[in-house]
Order: structure tokens, then C-alpha cells, then sequence
């Protein structure tokens, strides 16, 4: 099993900077990819960024340029930087851990608000 805890989400102004962290624990080596995706009210979940074992990242058309993914070994942590963040950016943005051997793990989500 993985165990995935989530902070980092908050209020901040359109134009600012949040940094949003993914802990975790249990069976590391079972994992795959870290992946962050956001779901806002109404709205399907979406992929916004993934980073594979070996250091392979993509992101959602929508953030290229503004967030950037990465990830500390060494802590078993992912970080999801948001820089430049838009109204439109704001969801509860989740940490998925997808397996090696298929299926996943997500954490229990973050609310991000962008809004003066």
C-alpha cells in the first residue's frame, strides 16, 4: 500500500505563487509515476502534471510555462510549483500515485482558490 498526504493549497492573489507538496510512504518502489491532477466545481478531473520514476515530466497545455513538477528522493516528496496562478487554476488538486503494476493511490486533495 501508499499513503499520500497532500499540503501546500490556500488563497492567493491571481498573478502569485503557491507550492503544493505529495508525501509518501508505504510501498515506494511499487510506484510508478507521481501525477497531479485538479477538479473544479463542476468539472471533470484533469491531469495537470506527472513525473515518471526515471524523471520523465508532461503537463496539461494549460499550465506549460507557469507550473513545474519535481520531486525530492530522498523525502518521498513531489512538489507541484504554480507560479503566475489564474482564477481558472483554482480546484482541489489531488496526488495520485499510478503503480508500476497498475492501478493507484490518491491523497485526500488540496484546495488551491485564486481570487482577489
Amino acid at each position: 500500500q501508499v499513503q499520500l498526504v497532500e499540503s501546500g493549497g490556500g488563497l492567493v492573489q491571481p498573478g502569485g505563487s503557491l507550492r503544493l507538496s505529495c508525501a509518501a510512504s508505504g510501498n515506494i518502489g511499487s510506484i510508478y509515476s507521481m501525477d497531479w491532477y485538479r477538479q473544479a466545481p463542476g468539472k471533470q478531473r484533469e491531469l495537470v502534471a506527472a513525473i515518471t520514476r526515471h524523471g520523465s515530466t508532461n503537463y496539461v497545455d494549460s499550465v506549460k510555462g507557469r507550473f513545474t513538477i519535481s520531486r525530492d528522493n530522498a523525502k518521498n516528496t513531489v512538489y507541484l510549483q504554480m507560479n503566475s496562478l489564474k482564477p481558472e487554476d483554482t480546484a482541489v488538486y489531488y496526488c495520485k500515485a499510478a503503480l508500476l503494476l497498475g492501478g493507484a493511490y490518491w491523497g485526500q486533495g488540496t484546495q488551491v482558490t485564486v481570487s482577489s
